[in-house]
């Protein structure tokens, strides 16, 4: 037992120095090009045919309305966050050898970088770096959602469908929990330009609070959900935030990736296509 506690101690101290050297770099906000101009701001979207289209599918773009006012409570301040650190810096632990079994059937099956990161949208539309095991080939469009990929199938890697179909790609994102930037619960984190999406989610202050591995909203659809859809999951379960329906999301999402619901290949509004079809 003093061995054991010998070497979570000197994992915890080289994880914790690591964090702390890394955490500056995991956030755009170095160079004002880099930041976000919505950034702490209530925002509205905007249809506009003359605007490009964005990651949602539509022409459009953000504007501000106001100033975010959101005051996390005791539990979204102190208690998440330190469940949150436990918690991710032993999945880290525990799961470092599947860690190491993915990274090189990753790189066996399509030769080329392990992780890929994003921007994406966190606390107060701020941006940050998320983490991924990539399950797409090194040729695929970046920055480009799956649904908005003509035949997306045939970029993901044999590797990549498998981790997909059972949410491994997502495991290096208990690293972007432990450094800060999310937790276990909440909303997850929409791509930088889901304009359409962020304006949703902050009809509900679902922007207010950190992004989540998983969520409400992953255990009720996930990717076949359409955004408004989505965005009110995302909305109530910020006004119910707790430990206790942290726990109800967390248990939901095991029993839901066992069973391999919501995830369907083409993302957001899947569902809604499907049925369409079926009729």
């Amino acid at each position: 037992m003093l061995v054991l506690r010998i070497i979570l101690t000197v994992m915890a101290v080289m994880l914790t120095t690591l964090a702390i050297i890394k955490k500056p770099g995991s956030i755009y906000k170095n160079k004002p090009e880099e930041k976000n101009p919505m950034e702490g701001k209530k925002v509205k979207f905007v249809y506009d045919p003359s605007d490009p289209v964005n990651a949602d599918g539509v022409c459009g773009h953000l504007e501000a309305v106001g100033d975010t006012a959101h005051k996390p409570s005791f539990y979204e301040k102190f208690v998440k966050r330190l469940i949150d650190i436990i918690l991710s810096f032993f999945a880290l632990v525990l799961l470092s050898p599947l860690f190491l079994i993915i990274s090189l059937w990753i790189y066996i099956d399509d030769p080329g970088t392990v992780l890929f990161t994003q921007k994406r949208i966190g606390k107060d539309k701020q941006y940050f770096k998320l983490h991924k095991f990539r399950s797409m080939k090194m040729s695929t469009p970046h920055d480009v959602p799956t649904h908005q990929l003509r035949s997306p199938e045939q970029y993901i890697t044999k590797a990549g469908y498998f981790i997909r179909s059972h949410s491994l790609d997502e495991l290096p994102q208990i690293w972007d929990i432990f450094i800060g930037n999310m937790s276990v619960i909440g909303p997850r984190p929409g791509l930088w330009n889901q304009d359409l999406l962020t304006a949703c989610r902050d009809e509900y202050g679902a922007n207010d609070i950190k992004p989540g591995l998983t969520g409400w909203a992953q255990i009720n659809g996930r990717d076949e959900l359409e955004i408004p859809v989505k965005a009110k999951l995302d909305g109530e379960y910020r006004e119910k935030e707790s430990l206790s329906f942290d726990i109800r999301c967390f248990i939901g999402t095991v029993f839901s990736v066992a069973k391999g619901d919501g995830v369907v290949e083409g993302g957001t509004g899947e569902m809604k296509m499907q049925e369409k079809e079926t009729k």
